[in-house]
C-alpha cells in the first residue's frame, strides 16, 4: 500500500474523517471484485498527482462493514469524496482515469 493512501477500519474511519484537512476521498472496495482491483492503480496515480488538493484512504468492505453500511455503501467499488467530515461526492463502479479527474474536479 502507498503512503500517499491510508488504510481505513472501522476502527479509525470517523477519527481519519475529523482529521483530514484537504478533503478526502475514501475507496470503498473489496479483494474480490474484479473492477475494484483495476481501479486501485489509477487511485493509486491520482493519490501521488493530486496529493497537494485531495488526501487518497481506502476501506475494504469485507473485514470493515459499519463505515460501508453507516455510508450507505451498496456497490463497489464506490468513491466518496468527503470535506469536513461531510459527503460532497460519490462515484460508483470503475472509471478510466481521465473521466474520474473529469468527475473529481467538478466535485472539488
Amino acid at each position: 500500500m502507498s503512503d500517499n493512501i491510508q488504510e481505513l477500519t472501522d476502527e479509525n474511519f470517523d477519527q481519519t474523517l475529523s482529521d483530514t484537512s484537504l478533503p478526502l476521498l475514501i475507496d470503498f472496495w473489496a479483494p474480490w471484485c474484479g473492477p475494484c482491483r483495476a481501479l486501485a492503480p489509477i487511485l493509486l496515480e491520482l493519490s501521488q498527482e493530486m496529493s497537494a488538493k485531495l488526501a487518497f484512504a481506502k476501506i475494504n468492505v469485507e473485514l470493515h462493514q459499519e463505515a460501508p453500511s453507516k455510508y450507505n455503501v451498496r456497490t463497489i467499488p464506490c468513491l466518496i469524496v468527503f470535506k469536513g467530515g461531510q459527503e460532497i461526492g460519490r462515484l460508483v463502479g470503475h472509471k478510466g482515469k481521465n473521466v474520474l479527474i473529469e468527475e473529481l474536479e467538478k466535485i472539488l
